[in-house]
């Protein structure tokens, strides 16, 4: 019996392993998969009102048993996400009531009938990417940066997997910059004062839209989620931010300073938005004090919304979203 359990499971490792969240539908999986998935699904439901915390541990001990291959995570009709499977971040997708970063999406879904560039800065594996040039989203002429090579190397499968439909770039936004850490979704940019051998290249938001990369033509949606670097990335965006541009910004749950959200307010006059989970819709922020009560967890990133533009604030009070 465990030798054709095993010889069942060789047979699905060479079929692409795939998950639909909307059907839930899992194929090319055997059954040791199968339930690798089930184990995955649990650890997110259990530990996501924590924040997901722990649920990395639970993904690595799943690991052990199962082939190292990837995973694709089908978000709609029109865009495929390739994960490794039991990656300690991205598994829990494979949550079908997961709903991640739902602010974001509640705003791209409210804007999809709108022709807007969208640039992802801190792109990762490209998911913010793959869905705002998804059908779903209005297919926006999208750029994806990342500094990281081995994420820019999944960043570009991930392109490739829906057709090329984006470009991407493995660069810096911001300044001279090293990539340290070992793990993809929390890597640090280090600030270099000058170039090194091991430096990424080197991009700003402005020099990208003069070189046609960003449509400056269109309104324009930055996400940017670079550690640490934020605001010299700003600071490389000015011309950007005086059009039809808004921001968003992860805010990490740690800094109890606000420091982000306190120079898009001080120092570059930007009306803020944050997303109220209660009300599931857009607020304007009233003051930096009101952070310190939606920042419950301090290993979370919290996005926040910033923009000078009367187009862009009315799109934000007007998204909505309906939990899963």
């Amino acid at each position: 019996m465990e030798a054709r359990l095993r010889q069942a499971d060789g047979v699905a490792s060479e079929r692409p392993l795939a998950f639909d969240r909307k059907s839930g539908r899992l194929s090319g999986a055997g059954v040791t998969d199968r339930v690798a998935v089930l184990a995955l699904q649990a650890g997110s439901v259990i530990t996501r009102p924590y924040g997901h915390r722990g649920y990395r541990h639970g993904c690595k001990a799943v690991a052990t048993v199962v082939a190292d291959r990837d995973i694709i995570v089908r978000l709609n009709e029109d865009a495929d996400f390739a994960i490794p499977f039991c990656d300690g971040y991205w598994s829990r997708m494979l949550n079908p009531r997961y709903d991640y970063e739902e602010e974001i999406e509640a705003f791209l879904r409210c804007a999809a009938d709108l022709r807007y560039s969208f640039v992802d800065c801190g792109a990762n594996f490209g998911y913010w990417s793959v869905l705002a040039s998804s059908r779903p989203f209005g297919r926006q002429p999208t750029l994806a940066i990342e500094a990281s090579p081995e994420n820019a190397k999944r960043l570009g499968a991930n392109a490739l997997l829906n057709g090329d439909r984006f470009r991407w770039l493995n660069a810096a936004v911001g300044g001279f910059a090293r990539i340290t850490g070992a793990r993809h979704e929390a890597l640090q940019t280090l600030r270099l004062t000058k170039e090194e051998p091991d430096a990424v290249p080197v991009v700003s938001l402005d020099g990208l839209a003069a070189g046609g990369l960003i449509d400056a033509s269109l309104p324009v949606v930055v996400k940017l989620d670079v550690e640490g670097v934020e605001i010299e990335a700003l600071t490389g965006a000015e011309r950007l931010m005086q059009r039809d541009c808004v921001v968003i910004c992860e805010e990490h749950g740690s800094d109890t300073t606000h420091g982000i959200t306190r120079h898009l307010l001080e120092e570059m006059s930007l009306r803020v938005f944050v997303f109220d989970p209660r009300a599931c819709r857009f607020n304007r922020l009233d003051g930096i004090k009101r952070l310190d009560s939606i920042k419950r967890h301090p290993w979370v990133g919290y996005n926040v919304f910033a923009t000078s533009s009367a187009l862009w604030e009315e799109r934000l009070l007007a998204a909505t979203w309906r939990y899963r």
